[in-house]
This record gives C-alpha cells, sequence and structure tokens, in this order.
C-alpha cells in the first residue's frame, strides 16, 4: 500500500460523491427553474425570447406561437391563414382557404399585400411543420410593417393534412 493507503482512496471517493450531489441539485434547481420552458421543448412547443441588439434599440416583437384548436377558432373569427411556403408547395396544396406569401418573396409582395389586408386582422403564418422558420421569420417581417397580430401555426401544413382537415391545390 502506498504512503497514503485506504485514507487516499477514500477521499476520492468522497470527493465523487460530493461531485455526483452538487450535480444533481443543480439540475434540479434548473429544472424547478425553468419547468415551463422544458415541458415546452418535450411537447414540440417553442418560446420565443427577443433580443434586443443595441445597434437596433426598438422594440423586437415575436409572432406568438397557436395550435391547430386555436387555429381553427381563430378562422370561424375571421382570421386569415398565410402560407409561407414556396409557391409550388402551395399550387400542389395548401391549407383551405390560405394566401400564399412565401418569405422568398417577401420583398416584391409586401406593398400589394399590405393594401389588401387590414393592418387590425389577425394573420396566422405557417408552412412545413415544427422544423420550418419560414412562418416565424415572416411574422416578424409582419409585425415590423404594422401589422398588429400575427401568431404562427408551428404544426403548420403537415399537422393539418395529418389530422384531415380541409386543403387544397392541385394534388387534390
Amino acid at each position: 500500500m502506498s504512503r497514503y493507503g485506504f485514507r487516499g482512496l477514500a477521499a476520492g471517493r468522497r470527493l465523487l460523491l460530493e461531485v455526483a450531489v452538487i450535480g444533481a441539485a443543480a439540475m434540479a434547481i434548473g429544472l424547478t427553474v425553468n419547468y415551463g420552458m422544458v415541458m415546452n421543448a418535450f411537447s414540440g412547443k417553442t418560446v420565443a425570447t427577443p433580443v434586443v441588439s443595441p445597434s437596433q434599440p426598438e422594440e423586437v416583437r415575436f409572432p406568438d406561437p397557436v395550435e391547430m384548436d386555436e387555429v381553427r377558432e381563430l378562422l370561424v373569427d375571421g382570421a386569415l391563414l398565410i402560407d409561407a411556403r414556396h409557391q409550388d408547395d402551395y399550387r400542389k396544396a395548401h391549407i383551405a382557404g390560405a394566401v400564399s406569401l412565401p418569405l422568398g418573396t417577401i420583398t416584391e409582395q409586401l406593398a400589394s399585400f399590405q393594401a389588401q389586408v387590414a393592418k387590425d386582422r389577425t394573420l396566422v403564418a405557417y408552412c412545413n411543420g415544427f422544423g420550418c422558420p419560414d412562418s416565424f421569420d415572416l411574422g416578424i417581417i409582419l409585425l415590423k410593417n404594422g401589422f398588429q397580430d400575427v401568431l404562427v401555426f408551428e404544426g403548420g401544413f403537415p399537422e393539418w393534412r395529418d389530422a384531415g382537415l380541409p386543403i387544397e391545390g392541385e394534388g387534390q
């Protein structure tokens, strides 16, 4: 046995145990403080946190996410669905009643859209589901351009189609 014998081995084990206990306590505190965010992440929802750049001190607004049941209620109340996907995808199939406003052509189409749609109308943007950021990015642009009530249906076209709800397009 070495000079330190069993005492050195016991001290090493004790140190590892203390590190494990402190790590577990930190994880428990972190999960407790961020419970809502963690549960949203596990259910596929996102939580937008505005970041304001020092070079752009104006308020940054993000569109709020909505789920399919909320979208259906909003449509009854007169909301406008906006398909942020590419024109070809829209032509093939889209949510019934949606208008096409692809993120890729927003610069060319924004003035026309602003002339046709009231700034206070509820807008619900969607694209190709949870992995698609186009509807969120389009929502930010619409908010920056004066539209007051912009929401994002994160489940998008795939969730709507898979639920068997009405769709339109050439592929139908």
